[in-house]
């Protein structure tokens, strides 16, 4: 299941379309934005590997051994680690009662804001996260880590002058790829893992990635980054 989840295939990188590679390579003359990054400068953000997430998508499951071995790398280079948990309710009530009440059903919408407030079992990052004493915790409020006043996000790494940022965690197509997006417009350099990001269906994962690809961000494999790219 793991390998077969994570195959890519060989005619096109990271089993992406070919007409998606093609459009990168006639827009920019190459496949990877950013050849390197420099750790004292790059922060990984793992995004929403919270139990309300990883019980219901059991592809987000998959990806922590990734995540974990991505954290030890990143950590031994020198680089930052930020784990961000989304909160979506206080004491019953709604941190974003547009998005609740009018994109779910009453009862699911109480479920998700009822099911990602702070103390809450679905709230919690799920236990087999390598998560470090040095590590940064952060919360946001909306899909985006990054969007001002909703995220303490962008002001942890800002005092840490961290200039790189590379997104794991879930979902792809969601909250990671609208990270990238608002990442890339508050001109931070960013890149997506394509090994250590999960959606519900595999064509969502590509879907999501296709999308921030071409304009916001890069994407690599998980041991790209360690071996190449983080240096």
């Amino acid at each position: 299941m793991t390998g077969e989840r994570f195959k890519m295939e060989t005619a096109t990188p990271y089993g992406l379309a070919p007409y998606l590679i093609d459009r990168i390579m006639q827009k920019r003359g190459r496949l990877h934005v950013f050849e390197r990054m420099e750790p004292a400068k790059t922060a990984l953000v793992v995004i929403d590997m919270q139990y309300y997430y990883l019980d219901d998508v059991p592809s987000a499951q998959i990806i922590i051994p990734t995540v974990n071995r991505l954290a030890a790398g990143f950590r031994s280079k020198g680089a930052l680690v930020a784990w961000v948990q989304s909160t979506a309710g206080r004491g019953g009530q709604s941190l974003w009662p547009l998005y609740h009440d009018s994109f779910f059903q009453a009862e699911n919408g109480a479920r998700h804001r009822d099911g990602l407030t702070e103390g809450a079992y679905g709230h919690r990052l799920h236990a087999e996260l390598d998560v470090s004493t040095v590590d940064l915790l952060a919360n946001k409020s909306r899909f985006s880590a990054f969007l001002p006043g909703k995220s303490d996000l962008p002001d942890l790494l800002a005092a840490r002058g961290v200039e790189n940022v590379v997104i794991a965690g879930v979902v792809t197509n969601f909250c990671c790829e609208t990270s990238a997006r608002d990442a890339m417009m508050l001109d931070y350099r960013v890149a997506m893992i394509y090994d250590a990001t999960a959606a519900r269906y595999e064509e969502d994962h590509r879907m999501g990635l296709s999308s921030a690809f071409v304009n916001f961000c890069d994407v690599r494999m998980a041991d790209e980054m360690l071996e190449s790219v983080l240096i």
